[in-house]
């Protein structure tokens, strides 16, 4: 079953267009996207200091999940005012690894792995291996900017 495509822009996920039509894709990309730059919703506990304390975020629909653990998106904006340090990369690639575990849960994916660098300063590179259970494993790259960055380059 096919999906509408969806791609990362400097601004965020958009749909594909195809003339006046969505471009449809296998969904595979799509949710990678999905997975990974949705916010999840966060414990109090998990925000930081420098962040609103009762901005805990999260996607909509996860409201009515049976269970609590069965969430859609990913810890990844809790990044977005941290240093360019080691462990953060491994926070990140750790929040990568839980938003895409379901892959593997849905037999989706044999396995996923993920890898992040840091490639220049307010940037990391996000690269995303996901080994289907037939055919060659598939990679994305994905660019994750830091919010903070971001704000000083517009003022």
């Amino acid at each position: 079953m096919a999906d509408a495509a969806m791609v990362m822009t400097e601004n965020g996920g958009a749909l594909v267009l195809s003339g006046f039509d969505l471009e449809r894709d296998d969904g595979l990309e799509t949710a990678v996207i999905i997975s990974l730059f949705t916010d999840r919703r966060a414990s109090a506990e998990q925000i930081p200091v420098e962040l609103p304390q009762d901005d805990l975020r999260g996607y909509w629909g996860d409201i009515s999940n049976a269970t609590p653990s069965d969430q859609t998106g990913s810890l990844l904006w809790l990044l977005a005012r941290e240093k360019q340090l080691p462990q953060v990369l491994s926070r990140a690639q750790q929040y990568c690894r839980e938003a895409l575990a379901w892959m593997v849960e849905d037999l989706v994916a044999t396995r996923v792995e993920v890898t992040a660098q840091f490639v220049a300063q307010g940037w990391m590179l996000i690269l995303v291996d996901i080994f289907r259970p037939t055919g060659s494993p598939v990679r994305y790259r994905f660019n994750y900017e830091w919010s903070a960055q971001a704000a000083k380059r517009s003022s």
